[in-house]
């Protein structure tokens, strides 16, 4: 990699940091979408402060909520459904690097969060994570495997906690002035 093309990367990620400080969601949707190549669906928000790596990789489906201060990483593909919820500063990363590996190689997979999933506070959800329709994950939760659908999980790792209702037919809507 040429020093100009890190620092061309390195300049557009501190451009998409800047746009998640602009306080209305309808510029903010506009810049992600246009500048940043982020496909993002009808009726859906991003809370402001929001981090990237990679925004061009990240799909978000309808009526989805992203909360504030939430870091999406892009570099392996991240696919957000429909309907979905996230809380306050969870971590997505499609990328890491392995720790048995001697050159510290990156490792990496695609990370798929289908319809009606709640993602709680302060969550992180590493590589390669597949989360079926109507799952929750609960607060502080770190989920290092796939989540089976209308289940809550949570702990570090995310473990099985309970079963959830199904047939879920709500629409997120959660978006103040000025966030």
């Amino acid at each position: 990699m040429s020093a100009a093309w890190l620092y061309r990367q390195g300049f557009r990620l501190w451009l998409a940091t800047l746009a998640g400080f602009v306080p209305s969601h309808h510029v903010r949707l506009f810049f992600y979408r246009r500048f940043f190549g982020m496909r993002i669906g009808q009726g859906s928000a991003i809370h402001w402060q929001c981090r990237f790596f990679a925004p061009e990789g990240i799909s978000i489906g309808n009526n989805t909520l992203i909360g504030n201060n939430a870091f999406l990483d892009g570099r392996c593909g991240l696919t957000i459904g429909n309907r979905v919820v996230t809380a306050a500063e969870v971590a997505i990363y499609t990328l890491q690097h392995d720790i048995d590996d001697p050159l510290f190689a990156h490792v990496g997979a695609p990370v798929v969060i289908e319809d009606y999933v709640y993602v709680g506070p302060r969550v992180i959800i590493l590589p390669g994570v597949h989360i079926e329709e109507g799952a929750v994950i609960a607060a502080g939760a770190v989920v290092t495997k796939d989540v089976a659908g209308y289940t809550l999980v949570g702990g570090v790792p995310a473990r099985f906690i309970r079963h959830r209702a199904r047939h879920m037919e709500y629409i997120p809507d959660f978006r103040m002035p000025f966030q």
